[in-house]
Formats: C-alpha cells, structure tokens, sequence
C-alpha cells in the first residue's frame, strides 16, 4: 500500500490525527493546539461548529437545533475536521485511515466507528485497540517479547490493559476500567472545592440560578488541575463572578497538590482496583510486567505515578506525550501500512534527571545530602516542574541551591552541574517555604529559579549545555570542586556554614531547637558520619559473630535514642564504639 494513511484517535474528550510526515510520524493541526475537542454544536447564526468553539457552547452534542443525528453522524463530522486539518499539513488529499478504540469495545461499536469513517469519507483500513496503539507509539514492536501494562486515563473514561507484543503481533490479555470515570471527575472536584469557598465567602450557592459562574468555575478548575500536575500551588482568581445588589463578588483562592490529591484519591485507589483485577485476569503479577505505558491528559497527577510505582514496583512510562500517545500509535501503524518504516514515535526527551539537594532522611538519619529528581529522564522535552521545600532552621535567610544530575538518591553521588545563593529570605521562625522551579528547552538550557513563596523573592541561573553527556574529566573536575566546596564550608565556620545548608523536603520539615538550629552545621557531620557507620555495620552483620552482631545492634539503637535526644555526647561516644567493632571485623 503506497497511499497516504492517517492515524486517528477518536477520544470521547478530545481526538487527534497523525501521519508520516518530515521523516517521522507527527500530530497534524494547528500549531497552537493540535487536540480537537470531541464537541459539535451550532452558533445562534446556525452555522456549524465543531471543536473547541462547540465546547464552549458546553453543548451536548446529540441534537442540533432541530435536527436529530446519529452518534456515527456526530463522529463523521469530527473526523472530516481532521482530516482538514491533515490535508493543510500534508498538502495532499487523504483518503485512508486508521482509527482507534478502547478495548473493549463490542463489534457493533467497533462497525459504528468504521461507518462514521465511511461517512467522512473515508476508506477505513484498520480499527486498532487504544491500548495497542499506546504500546505501538512506545516502541513495543520488536523481534522481543513484551509485556506491558497500559493506564488510559482520559477526561470521561478509564481503562487498564495488559498487553502482549512480538514483533507485529499485540495481543490485549486482559482489560478492565471504568467507563464512567475520568479527568472530568477530576475537575468536579474542584469544582466543588471552588463552589465550597465561594459560598463560605458570600453565602451563595452557585448551584442555584447561576450558570454562567458554574461555567467559569468549571473552566478555572480544569486549569487548576492541568496546573497542579507541574506545580505545588495554583492561585484561581475570578473577577466579578457573580455581581449581587449592583457589587461585584470576587473569588481568590489559592489550592495546594496535596489538598488536590487527597480530593482525587479514592479516584485514584479504584483505578489500582482495576489494574489488579487486570493482572489477576491476564494470569500475570507485577513481576512479569516490563513497563507501564501512561495514556491520558490526567496520569500526569504526581500521585498517579507514585501510587503505580508503590503498587508495581515500576516505574511508569513517561516519555511519550500521554494526549498525543494513541494517535501517534495509531499513526505509526498507518505508517507502515503506506509504505514506511516506521519502528516507534520519535521524541526529544531529557536522558538525564535533574534537581536540587536537601537536608531530609535516608536511613533513618537527618541527611544534608539527599536528593530526588525534579525533571525525570525520559521527560519529554521542553518541561517546566516546579517542587516544594524549606529552609533547614528556624531564622534562616539565604540558602545554597546545588542542582545535580543523576539517578541516585544521594545527592554526592551524582554530579554537581551548577549552584548559586539566594539571599534576604525573611527570618521566619517557622521553615520557610522556597519553590525549586526547573525549565529544561530543546536546546539542552536548563534554568533554574528559586523562589521565596510568601514574597515572591527570587533568584534565576542557566545552565547551558546540561543535556551534553559529560567527559570523565569533566566528572573528576566537577567531583573535585564538589570537595572543595564542602571543605571550604567546613573552613568557613559555623554563622556561614548555617546558612549555607540545603533546603529541606517540605513534607517532612519539623522546627528544630534553637541551639540545635545554631550548632546545625557541626551536628549534621557528627550525624552524617553515624549514618555511613551504621550502613557499614548492616552490611557486614552477616559476616559477624553472634557476639558482635547483638553489640552492633545496640550501638546502632544507642545511635538512634542520641540522635532523637540531641545528644551529642553520646552519639559521638557510640559512634566511635561502632567504629572500632566494625575495624577489628574488616580487618584492618
């Protein structure tokens, strides 16, 4: 087949089509948005609309005006807009298509969907599974054998498939979802969350004789949500929403993630429901999955990915944007059946992960050195995150942001790719909460903003070339000014020392003591050496006799109870007893 082919994703939300064009397989239509809102209504003048003017309408589309037409009709006419769109793109007529559907669909959907192609007037070459898609736009089409788990999360439905893939052959094992359950959710419960507040401002309820402020809710709400997924804070500001005895009501309010997530949570558990309920039905455990593919606009909730991790033991898929996944699938198939040799989607992402120290917990210990990534590898690029933290210590006004490069969770083990001050933070008693905002461009620039949240202080570098794999001179180099920042500080003293310590993880931030606070740089080394020691000591437990092994069980409890207590004294006094135990074991 030498024709032209086009992919078409066919969502209840918003659908999207793909081809094969400048050398690799793209989401053809307008360059601001190439996402059609599955919506069609008609303007007060009669005229037809279909996308994202019918979805401000907030019309549903199964009559207009007087006129009656089928679910296939109303399909028909999303399709013909894409194909437009296709056509401007590609500056050819198209003719042939391949179109998706979720799994489950019964044959008298999947003919539905064919005859809705018919009726845009096209020839409908292949009716592929969503999830099959997925795994094609992810590069699951090799000679090997795969078998993913793949989380379509969309704004109406959900749906969870264990797929099978070799080479050509994708055979969907088992599925299972929620076909009343998606995004929208979502943003009803934000929108609840908005309604709720405004109530408890001004006495009115919204639900009651006010639609067109419903409907700026609904939309800030969605916004609020898209926002969140990259962003700890989201600020909803909506002038002169309702206007009573001739005064105008405005709404202000900021909304948090971690409020947000606790709102869509039980959302969220009864998905993993039905991803095990998947597993169970494909005979498989976690243990034989190779990757989970994410599908949707709202697997992009943090929590989302977290809870998948926590369940699995993997980590989920994100390279592939997660709107445009089915259709870029779609278009690949669509490709190779026109001829090319098309193998997976090609997309720019970041081979590395990205972000700050700061002073939180591995072992169980208070550590100076830890660090988790703000843009993962395989992120597709350009990406802006942004993370929440604070200050170590009660009065703090400056803090040192090293940014790192690198998988591990302890920041010295990776590699050190810029730092820089922010100075004349407020002396707050409590932590102060700083924003650690990362933008990662397509030309490898990181830029790295961090930022007072209260006053809205805040300092910005770039880092050039932060994508360019280093030399192993340039780690040695960059390792040895590690050391020699750590040194100096140490040369420094204690009143620059104090303020030179890292942020601390926001969610596991407590208010230390003030002469803790002032003694900080001095005890975290005193700390930091008791949690190698007792990581030594676990790894070589098994090697000691049972004597020894009962001592160093205690000396590390006598560590934990001198930490809990402050004690210097002994933790020192431990610490050293752990020392000389574990000296005579190795020998040395």
């Amino acid at each position: 087949m030498s024709d032209m082919v086009v992919g078409i994703d066919l969502g209840t939300t918003n659908s999207e089509i793909a081809a094969f064009l400048n050398g690799k397989v793209e989401v053809l239509g307008p360059e601001a948005d190439s996402m059609l809102p599955s919506c069609v209504g008609l303007s007060p003048a009669g005229a037809l609309l279909v996308g994202r003017e019918a979805r401000h309408q907030q019309t549903e589309a199964v009559k207009l005006g007087d006129k009656e037409f089928t679910p296939q009709e109303i399909s028909s006419l999303i399709l013909r807009q894409l194909v437009e769109w296709a056509q401007r793109d590609m500056n050819q007529p198209i003719a042939k298509a391949v179109i998706t559907v979720p799994a489950y669909f019964s044959d008298a959907q999947r003919n539905a969907t064919r005859e809705a192609g018919e009726l845009a007037g096209l020839e409908v070459v292949r009716i592929l599974n969503e999830p099959t898609a997925a795994s094609l736009a992810y590069g699951f089409g090799d000679a090997a054998h795969h078998t993913a788990l793949v989380y379509d999360l969309g704004g109406g439905t959900f749906d969870v498939s264990i797929v099978s893939v070799e080479g050509d052959v994708t055979e969907v094992l088992a599925s299972h979802g929620n076909n009343q359950l998606g995004g929208d959710d979502f943003d009803n419960l934000l929108l609840g969350r908005l309604e709720r507040e405004f109530q408890s401002q001004y006495g009115i309820d919204l639900q009651n004789g006010y639609p067109v402020a419903r409907a700026r809710l609904w939309w800030a709400a969605e916004e609020a949500k898209k926002k969140l997924s990259f962003e700890p804070y989201v600020r909803v500001r909506e002038e002169a929403l309702v206007t009573e005895n001739g005064k105008p009501l405005h709404l202000d309010v900021e909304l948090s993630r971690s409020e947000y997530e606790e709102m869509v949570r039980p959302l969220i558990e009864s998905t993993l429901d039905s991803v095990s309920k998947a597993l169970s039905d494909a005979h498989k455990s976690p243990s034989d999955i190779d990757a989970i593919l994410l599908v949707g606009g709202s697997t992009r909730t943090p929590l989302i990915y977290r809870r998948l991790h926590e369940l699995t033991g993997l980590e989920p898929r994100q390279d592939v944007h997660p709107d445009l996944c089915v259709a870029l699938g779609a278009g690949v198939l669509a490709s190779r059946l026109a001829g090319h040799g098309v193998e997976r989607v090609l997309v720019d992402v970041s081979p590395f992960s990205f972000g700050p120290s700061y002073l939180g917990e591995r072992g169980g210990f208070p550590y100076p050195h830890c660090y988790h990534p703000i843009i993962y590898r395989n992120t597709p690029l350009p990406v802006t995150r942004t993370e929440s933290y604070a200050t170590a210590h009660p009065h703090q006004t400056s803090v040192q942001i090293e940014i790192y490069q690198g998988e591990d969770d302890d920041a010295l083990k990776n590699l050190l790719v810029g730092d820089f001050r922010v100075e004349g933070l407020r002396p707050t008693r409590e932590p102060n909460e700083v924003l650690c905002r990362m933008s990662l461009d397509l030309d490898g620039i990181l830029h790295v903003t961090a930022i007072e949240k209260e006053t809205g202080k805040s300092k910005h570098i770039s880092i050039a070339r932060a994508l360019r794999e280093k030399s192993p001179s340039e780690i040695a180099a960059a390792r040895e000014r590690l050391k020699e920042l750590y040194s100096s500080r140490a040369e420094e003293g204690a009143e620059i020392a104090e303020n030179e310590f890292s942020l601390e993880d926001a969610d596991a931030v407590s208010e230390p003591e003030d002469k803790a606070a002032a003694d900080l740089p001095h005890a975290l080394e005193i700390v930091k050496e008791a949690h190698d020691l007792v990581e030594q000591s676990q790894l070589l437990l098994g090697t000691l006799h049972s004597e020894d092994q009962e001592e160093a069980i205690e000396l590390r409890e006598r560590i934990h109870a001198a930490i809990r207590s402050n004690d210097a004294g002994a933790l020192k006094k431990a610490s050293a007893e752990l020392r000389e135990l574990l000296f005579f074991v190795e020998g040395h």
